[in-house]
C-alpha cells in the first residue's frame, strides 16, 4: 500500500511538471511592471533617481512659493508617501531652497535625492555657492548639480570656470554628479559628444510647447520636437543620463487628453530616464504617477 501511495503521488508530481511547466522551464518570466515611482541610474553617473521628480520651478517657482509653507509642506510630503524621492530645485526659484529644506526636515537624507541648479551670473566662488546651497537646502551635499540654462553654442567654454568648479566639488563628494539645462537648440547641439555631462536637463513633449528652437524660446511659438527628440536620443547613448521637463508644457496642457499624449510621447521615447513635473496639488501628482504608471505599461 505504501509503495502504491509513493507511486501514485510521483505520477501525479510528475504529471504536474509536463502540463504546468514553470515560467523560468518555457522562457518566459515576465519582468516586474515599471512605474513612475521606480528607481532608475542616470546614464553612467550612477545616481539613482525615482522616474518621476518633483519639480518646485513652475514658472520660477512662483506657483510653489504661493501655496505658503504649510501646504508645501503636506504636497511635498504627499510626493514622498506616494514614491517619488527625487525632488529638484534652483537658485532661481526665490526661496525654494529654503521651502523644500522646511518641507523634507526630519526625512532622511539618504532616503531621497536632490538635485539643483547654479545661476551662470553667479559672483561667488563655486565652493562659497555650494556652501551656501548646503546651508539653504540644509543638506550636506547634493546628487546632482546643473549649470542652469544654458543657451549658447559655445556655453561649455564660456562657463569653463563654473564647469571645473563642479567637477572640483564632485571629487569632494559635495555632489555625486554634474551637468547642465538646455535652453535654446544650439546648446542641446552641442549637448551630444560632451563627456563632462552627466545629466541633461532637456525640454521635451508632445507638443513642441515651451520647447527648445533656435531663437530664444520665451514664447507662445512651438519648439523643434523632431531635433530635441533626436538629440535625445544621440545623448542617452554616450551614457549622459537624460532628465526631462515641461512635459506639461508649463501649465499649457489644461486637459487630461494633452496631458495624456505627452506623457505617453516621453514615456515611449525609451530615451529619457526621468521626467520633473511641478505640481501645486496632491490631485496633480497622483494624476501624473498614474498615467505615467498606465503608459509604461503600454
Amino acid at each position: 500500500m505504501n509503495s502504491r501511495r509513493h507511486f501514485l503521488k510521483t505520477a501525479a508530481g510528475a504529471a504536474a511538471a509536463v502540463t504546468l511547466p514553470t515560467a523560468a522551464a518555457a522562457g518566459a518570466s515576465p519582468a516586474a511592471a515599471r512605474k513612475a515611482t521606480d528607481w532608475v541610474t542616470l546614464g553612467n553617473s550612477g545616481v539613482k533617481v525615482t522616474r518621476l521628480a518633483f519639480g518646485t520651478g513652475t514658472f520660477g517657482g512662483r506657483v510653489q512659493r504661493e501655496l505658503g509653507q504649510d501646504k508645501f509642506n503636506r504636497l511635498v510630503r504627499h510626493a514622498y508617501d506616494s514614491g517619488i524621492r527625487f525632488f529638484e530645485t534652483a537658485d532661481n526659484y526665490a526661496g525654494m531652497h529654503e521651502m523644500l529644506a522646511v518641507a523634507l526636515k526630519g526625512i532622511p537624507r539618504d532616503s531621497y535625492r536632490l538635485m539643483t541648479k547654479f545661476r551662470l551670473r553667479e559672483t561667488e566662488s563655486v565652493p562659497a555657492t555650494l556652501d551656501r546651497f548646503r546651508r539653504e537646502t540644509n543638506s550636506e551635499y547634493f546628487d546632482i548639480v546643473l549649470l542652469h540654462c544654458v543657451r549658447t553654442h559655445d556655453w561649455s567654454k564660456e562657463f569653463a570656470a563654473f564647469r571645473d568648479g563642479l567637477s572640483e566639488a564632485k571629487h569632494r563628494k559635495v555632489l555625486l554628479a554634474h551637468g547642465a539645462s538646455a535652453h535654446g537648440l544650439l546648446p542641446v547641439r552641442t549637448f551630444t559628444g560632451n563627456q563632462w555631462l552627466d545629466v541633461a536637463l532637456m525640454r521635451i513633449n508632445h507638443d513642441g510647447a515651451r520647447m527648445d528652437r533656435l531663437e530664444r524660446n520665451d514664447t507662445a511659438e512651438k519648439g523643434n520636437v523632431a531635433e530635441v527628440t533626436q538629440h535625445a536620443s544621440q545623448i542617452h547613448r554616450q551614457g549622459t543620463g537624460v532628465l526631462g521637463m515641461k512635459i506639461i508644457g508649463e501649465g499649457q496642457f489644461t486637459t487630461p487628453e494633452q496631458r495624456e499624449a505627452s506623457i505617453r510621447y516621453v514615456m515611449g521615447l525609451g530615451t529619457v530616464d526621468a521626467v520633473t513635473i511641478g505640481y501645486k496639488s496632491p490631485a496633480e501628482i497622483d494624476e501624473a504617477i498614474a498615467r505615467i504608471n498606465s503608459a509604461l505599461k503600454s
